[in-house]
């Protein structure tokens, strides 16, 4: 996919963050969009953004954890737009908190919506992607899916699996010759609100992790549609977004399974002084 001009565009979470900046990326670009959030206001105010542009947009309140809802959407999508072309599972969510204080009930949030969202969006519209003769596929995994971090074992759970998902979709796209890129995207500290909305075994601490993820995210949502873009056109099968990324992708290659125990005890000095255990997300 070398451009995106008249191409119809999927994009899951798309009523903030990266999702929203890559729909109005794209929309700059000329593609047509179908945007979805659980948030039906906050994506609305996307669609109407693209369409400012002078993109063809359409707005959808999606719950990802739910398949069915997926599904009819998928079916929705490719009768109103005629095709589908481009898919990005985008929609994500996240909890703090070590093993011990995790709860089941979070535990099954959190992969309801960072996996199964991933598989539902991923097995809902490839039907659509490869009958189009010229598809691609974005899951949006993180470099916590490619460390695993202290207080982040259900976001590294989700976040594993969506890369080992996705990189096996790619090899079967590749074998069966399909139409079909599959790109994996581990972004590093993006300015979202991710860190401020997730779930955690002490919610008072929600303004404190945004003030300390804010610190440390150093890439715009702006900057990581572009890069995402620029991946898909060069047809990546793995896209890191900001150097803190590539440094997560570099430290286990270097150090192989001993780089858990630098990691602990990092952690263990930054508790000392009072940092959160997590980090970024």
């Amino acid at each position: 996919m070398k451009n995106f001009a008249d191409r119809v565009a999927v994009i899951t979470g798309a009523g903030s963050g990266i999702g929203r900046a890559l729909a109005i990326e794209l929309a700059a670009r000329g593609a047509k969009l179908a945007v979805s959030d659980i948030d039906e206001i906050a994506v609305a105010d996307t669609a109407a953004h693209c369409e400012k542009l002078g993109a063809e947009a359409r707005s959808y309140r999606l719950d990802v954890a739910d398949r069915a809802a997926v599904t009819a959407h998928a079916e929705a999508v490719a009768t109103e737009f005629g095709r589908v072309n481009l898919v990005v599972n985008n929609a994500g969510v996240a909890v703090m908190a070590t093993v011990e204080d995790l709860s089941y009930e979070d535990f099954d949030w959190i992969v309801g919506i960072n996996f199964w969202g991933v598989v539902h969006g991923t097995k809902a519209f490839l039907p659509h992607l490869i009958a189009s003769g010229d598809g691609h596929l974005v899951n949006i995994s993180s470099v916590f899916g490619l460390v695993g971090v202290p207080t982040q074992s259900a976001y590294n759970a989700t976040k594993f699996a969506v890369r080992g998902f996705t990189e096996a979709l790619r090899q079967e796209m590749l074998i069966e010759k399909r139409p079909v890129g599959v790109s994996c995207v581990h972004p590093g500290g993006i300015r979202t609100n991710i860190a401020r909305d997730a779930r955690s075994a002490d919610d008072s601490t929600a303004d404190q992790r945004a003030t300390d993820f804010a610190r440390i995210a150093r890439t715009t949502p702006e900057d990581a549609a572009k890069t995402i873009l620029r991946g898909v056109e060069r047809n990546r099968s793995r896209i890191l977004i900001g150097p803190d990324a590539y440094v997560f992708d570099a430290v286990p290659r270097l150090l192989g399974p001993s780089y858990q125990r630098v990691a602990a005890l990092g952690a263990r000095v930054a508790k000392r002084f009072g940092a959160p255990l997590g980090g970024g997300l």
